[in-house]
């Protein structure tokens, strides 16, 4: 059976279907994160390439691993599927299952809805991450994944980018990480994206701090990022939970 002790074991992973999604989405929490010592991954399921401002992948992928140290994620990985034609298909699942077993998060993080308007990409990386949660923890199917050992993901979040509503329907636990610190981080991860957000897209910036202040707002931060767990969420002390304030004081 292959050994993933040569990877290192992560806390937490986030799954975009490009290259930017992620720091859209939440990179104010995985920078916090970080600062909390945890060990934060970024997998992309594609190079995100061609883009029209962009001279090939290699830029964009220069600009991933800056965003990256940006946020201080201890890895990142891009996967090599198709940009404009991800689908969920079970080579895609498997793909990204062997990430999953190889880097034993506790938590995977990624798309919860489709983005009309945007790149269909995005429901399709959905999916493929629901079922490549799904396929780390199945056994007798080693000839599948590499022979890595099984690993069962301890919880699912579900992101939204900053730009698209502020909740996703349908789900029974919504909440929202306080990223007051560490929303200039994630806007300058962004910024990395120089070949998807040049002067003439600066309103982008204004865009992501206005959500993420409304996010916040909502929960009495200065700036937030919202999530959804895909089970309802326990507590082992109402008020912290409620007032979470009180942890810091």
């Amino acid at each position: 059976m292959t050994s993933p002790e040569k990877y290192p074991q992560l806390d937490v992973i986030a799954v975009g279907a490009h290259p930017d999604d992620v720091e859209i989405a939440c990179g104010g929490t995985l920078a916090k994160l970080a600062k909390q010592s945890y060990s934060i991954g970024i997998i992309d399921l594609t190079d995100g390439e061609p883009t029209p401002l962009s001279p090939g992948p290699e830029a964009r992928l220069a600009e991933a691993k800056q965003a990256a140290e940006m946020l201080g994620a201890a890895v990142r990985v891009t996967l090599e599927l198709p940009n404009r034609r991800l689908f969920d298909s079970f080579e895609a699942r498997v793909l990204l299952a062997k990430e999953f077993r190889k880097y034993r998060p506790k938590i995977v993080i990624g798309f919860g809805d489709k983005t009309p308007l945007a790149s269909p990409d995005h429901w399709q990386a959905m999916q493929i991450t629901d079922a490549a949660v799904f396929y780390s923890r199945l056994t007798k199917w080693d000839e599948h994944f590499d022979n890595l050992p099984v690993h069962a993901i301890q919880a699912q979040l579900y992101f939204r980018l900053a730009f698209e509503p502020e909740v996703l329907g349908g789900y029974p636990s919504h909440f929202t990480v306080d990223i007051s610190e560490t929303l200039e981080q994630k806007i300058a991860a962004v910024r990395c994206y120089q070949t998807q957000f040049p002067p003439g897209k600066a309103h982008v910036f204004d865009r992501i701090r206005g959500a993420a202040m409304l996010a916040g707002a909502a929960a009495n931060f200065a700036a937030g990022e919202t999530f959804v767990s895909t089970r309802p969420l326990g507590s082992l002390d109402l008020v912290k939970t409620v007032l979470p304030r009180l942890q810091a004081t």
